[in-house]
């Protein structure tokens, strides 16, 4: 049973454990896979090898390309299509049978040499102008600043669709839809109707702030020339029946209110039936406001990325989400290209050792076959339109996904086997056409030989200082860092450089109920500080230009630091495993990013990494 719907019963944990799956939970979770096959079975291969195609193929087979055109091929003796060096994805017929093919580059574009970069939560970044949050035009003048910094690359949160009509539900990581945009990230000043100024505290209030920010708006759409209402009207005809579903739904959420579809009656559950197209002709004012905001964030971000790739050699780097919401735009419009009654999430590990349950959902294994991938390629195309690289969160997912019945704990779920090797080469097609890098976060219970995967497609993965350890849990030199990976000092759910020399993290756990043990802190301090330095005891104050220095030594080709490293800031972004008791996603930067960055200490470590990592001028 567990073979069939591709569930592993038995896996290995972070400590090198056996651990087996009990058959009541491989029973819940199977319960809720539909595994039947593709009518049309999907292939791929690399260009330039011999792709076996399926028993009972023999004789000659019919190929036509992507690009229209076509021949004939002879197959082997094994049941081998001639080597073919056209990337895409085309249809093989053969024997009256049809399949569709995806031929991959065999390497994802290739990293300049030795840059660095920086990673900033969009909505933390200020700008000249005072807004309660960071949108895409603050992101466009931020960039513009850190290029002149000499930076290669900016790695941004990610942009996916949120709910603007639940102002409480502002995680990233947690979207509607990745197809879509986060229409509060929108800046009508590239329409030449600027927000008006407001207030920017220190932290984010999002209940009062994207309320405010959707009647802003919405003033702006009522007063959009015709020239930028036809440029939206060009691209809501452009994006077709997904954008009006998206558009659908947040119109539906504005007036129906709820967390999400699930909240709401059962009539409009349906987004395909009467209920939901009467609503369409009635309410078609709003669904044309919400399309409006779904153009002009695309275009913001598409002025984002013409200032950082004109100048840097790499520019923004997207962040692709694991999932979705399973109340959210996608999961309502397109039930069966998601999993139902099933949640994504991680094992047990000594990071978390009740494992994580993250309440989201993400695209079906079994639908993307059925579907040709359709989902996944659509997902990558969102997410590399505006930019020249791309971080796949939890990459392990291409891989296989912890999944877990809705309602059970984090320990009850179990591992689905993922379509891995399709959806490696899917990515690289992608990359290719977008030309952009990839990186893979590759953090937690890692599969054997996962990793070398992935470096074998220029697939870039993370080294995170905190978690490059040897087995004596001594910090590992970075020049001893794999190559094939990007260097960091941290990520958004790790202690910054300052706040975990402070303790600062372990402040926030002892808060929260934990026992912390400050002791071995001062430990690893000490050991930190023998990798650096080698002799003496460890300053007081946290040696935040030493660090960097240290982690920009990685012999990978791109090193990029959270913004809030460079500044030396104590707090993080997010706390893991909290919810409201942190302030997640809500803390803002001290000031415009022009201004930091001329702040002498500042200034002083971005001469430092660029001595370190000059990186290549952007062509």
């Amino acid at each position: 049973m567990t073979g069939a719907v591709g569930l592993q019963r038995d896996w290995v944990d972070a400590d090198g454990r056996a651990q087996r799956v009990e058959e009541e939970v491989l029973r819940a979770i199977g319960d809720r896979l539909d595994p039947t096959p593709a009518a049309e079975p999907f292939l791929s291969g690399d260009a330039g090898t011999r792709v076996v195609l399926p028993p009972g193929c023999a004789g000659t087979a019919q190929v036509t390309f992507d690009d229209g055109s076509g021949a004939a091929f002879p197959l082997d003796e094994a049941r081998r299509l001639p080597p073919l060096d056209k990337v895409g994805y085309h249809h093989v017929e053969v024997a009256g049978r049809r399949f569709q093919l995806a031929l991959a580059p065999r390497r994802c574009p290739e990293p300049p040499p030795r840059g660095w970069g920086l990673a900033v939560q969009i909505p933390a970044l200020r700008g000249r102008a005072e807004r309660p949050f960071g949108d895409a035009g603050t992101l466009a003048e931020s960039v513009a600043a850190m290029a002149r910094a000499h930076a290669s690359a900016v790695a941004i949160s990610p942009t996916h669709a949120l709910f603007p009509s639940a102002p409480a539900r502002f995680s990233p990581y947690a979207p509607s839809s990745r197809l879509f945009h986060n229409v509060i990230l929108a800046d009508p000043g590239l329409i030449d109707l600027p927000l008006p100024p407001a207030p920017a505290a220190a932290m984010i209030d999002w209940q009062g702030a994207i309320p405010a920010r959707m009647a802003a708006l919405r003033g702006a759409y009522n007063a959009a020339g015709e020239a930028a209402r036809a440029a939206a009207q060009a691209y809501r005809r452009q994006k077709g029946a997904a954008l009006e579903h998206h558009a659908r739904f947040d119109a539906l959420h504005g007036r129906l209110g709820g967390n999400g579809w699930r909240d709401w009656s059962a009539d409009v559950h349906d987004a395909h039936g009467e209920t939901v197209l009467r609503f369409a002709a009635e309410a078609e004012g709003d669904i044309a406001f919400f399309a409006f905001l779904q153009w002009l964030t695309d275009l913001t971000l598409a002025q984002a990325q013409r200032v950082a790739g004109g100048t840097m050699p790499v520019g923004l780097v997207a962040d692709l989400a694991v999932g979705m919401a399973p109340d959210g735009s996608h999961a309502w419009s397109a039930p069966g290209e998601v999993l139902t009654g099933l949640s994504v999430g991680a094992p047990p590990d000594p990071l978390g050792p009740a494992g994580q349950n993250w309440g989201i959902t993400t695209l079906d294994p079994f639908a993307l076959e059925r579907t040709g991938f359709a989902p996944f390629i659509a997902t990558l195309r969102a997410a590399f339109a505006h930019a020249g690289g791309l971080r796949v969160d939890h990459a392990l997912g291409l891989e296989r996904l912890w999944v877990i019945p809705e309602g059970a704990s984090a320990d009850q779920g179990a591992y689905l086997t993922m379509p891995g090797d399709h959806l490696r080469r899917i990515l690289s097609i992608e990359a290719q056409r977008a030309g952009a890098i990839v990186i893979a976060e590759d953090l937690g219970t890692v599969p054997p030989g996962f990793r070398d995967t992935l470096a074998a497609r220029c697939m870039l993965g993370m080294r995170v200082l905190p978690f490059e350890r040897d087995h004596d849990g001594g910090f590992t030199p970075p020049a001893q860092w794999d190559e094939a990976a990007v260097a960091m000092t941290g990520t958004h759910d790790t202690p910054t450089i300052a706040g975990w020399w402070k303790g600062r993290d372990l402040d926030w756990r002892e808060k929260l109920g934990a026992t912390v043990d400050r002791a071995h802190r001062d430990e690893e301090r000490t050991a930190l500080w023998r990798a650096i330095d080698g002799t003496g005891a460890p300053p007081a104050e946290a040696p935040v230009d030493a660090i960097l220095a240290h982690v920009a030594a990685a012999p990978g080709a791109l090193a990029i630091f959270p913004m809030e490293d460079l500044l030396a800031m104590e707090e993080q972004p997010n706390l893991p495993g909290t919810i409201d008791e942190h302030p997640n996603w809500r803390r803002r930067l001290p000031a415009a990013t022009d201004v930091l960055l001329a702040r002498r200490p500042v200034a002083r470590r971005t001469a430092l990494l660029t001595a370190r990592r000059p990186g290549k001028a952007s062509a």
